[in-house]
């Protein structure tokens, strides 16, 4: 393997869940790399308001792999600095790991944030520099794809929640052909910032005949109101992740001839479109990051992430955590 000048420490300071709300900053051995692995340095990581709030609150579903202490995240941009001499990733290109699992003593659900990673080269993706910071956002702009654009997916004429899942599908379905979604939020702090798109309550909304209702809320008890809100063979999409069982009246739904899909995590592939759509300009990730901190101050970064609710996405910040 290829490396920078001095010889790389292969150890990293990273955010470890020793169980709920029990967040540390510990240094980690990492795995010693392969021919297959790249050593990427992490610039920026960001906290995810879905899976990552569901590990700090211990209500995340058993998972294989699952258990505390661990390392989350899948949200981590840096600059490679070591690479098979063979490797496409190149010393100090820009990339993207949507996840590792490269810690000798914890376990690494998703495992990214940290200031160091080693993972497969096939996993890594190579992204424009220019994006910075955003570049964190791309996971979930391939979470929203995978939901809403992968082959024979119906476009939501209806999102439900304004957080960064909700805008990223809002953007992505307005730039699809046909009339621009509706989008439903409760919140008043997330109610601005819609690019194209309407943005309302339940309340104040009257249509009953939507075809196609994507959820991006992760409330468990959510089905019942978007049934009563369904036309008669549309579908509902489950785009966020449920801590609890899902239920609805079987009544409506029968009466409906309902469908549920439910969306899974995001492939190569939806990484690969979401790249080339923010490339060619037809997918902004502007405006969705609203705080930002050191990663040394992790702590108080994940509280602001899960109780403050101005706060869309939260970014740690490495580049002078060593």
């Amino acid at each position: 393997m290829s490396q920078t000048g001095e010889r790389l420490g292969m150890d990293a300071l990273a955010v470890v869940l020793n169980g709920p709300k029990a967040l540390a900053l510990r240094h980690l051995a990492l795995r010693t790399p392969t021919e297959a692995d790249v050593v990427v340095d992490v610039a920026w990581s960001g906290i995810s308001t879905g899976t990552e709030r569901l590990l700090w609150q211990g209500r995340m579903p058993h998972f294989p792999g699952l258990g505390y202490p661990l390392v989350p995240g899948y949200e981590a941009v840096g600059r490679v600095v070591a690479a098979p001499a063979d490797c496409v990733h190149r010393i100090d290109d820009a990339v993207l790991v949507p996840g590792a699992d490269c810690f000798a003593d914890v376990r690494a659900l998703f495992g990214a944030t940290a200031s160091r990673l080693v993972a497969p080269a096939a996993r890594v993706v190579a992204i424009d520099p220019r994006l910075g910071e955003r570049a964190v956002l791309l996971t979930l702009a391939a979470t929203a794809h995978h939901a809403i654009g992968v082959h024979g997916a119906s476009r939501p004429d209806l999102i439900v929640g304004h957080g960064v899942l909700g805008r990223l599908l809002a953007r992505l379905a307005t730039g699809m052909a046909g009339a621009p979604p509706v989008v439903w939020e409760t919140n008043p702090d997330r109610v601005s910032g819609a690019l194209g798109y309407p943005v309302t309550t339940p309340e104040r909304d009257a249509r009953r005949d939507y075809r196609c209702i994507c959820d991006a809320s992760g409330d468990p008890a959510i089905l019942d109101s978007l049934l009563a809100r369904l036309a008669p063979g549309g579908e509902i999409v489950l785009a966020g992740f449920y801590a609890d069982r899902l239920s609805f009246a079987f009544p409506p739904a029968f009466m409906r001839e309902a469908r549920l899909r439910v969306a899974a995590e995001f492939r190569p592939a939806d990484l690969e479109a979401v790249s080339r759509m923010v490339e060619h300009g037809r997918l902004s990730l502007d405006g969705l990051i609203t705080h930002r901190m050191a990663a040394t101050q992790a702590d108080a970064a994940y509280r602001t992430a899960f109780d403050d609710p101005s706060c869309l996405k939260m970014i740690l910040d490495w580049r002078s955590s060593v």
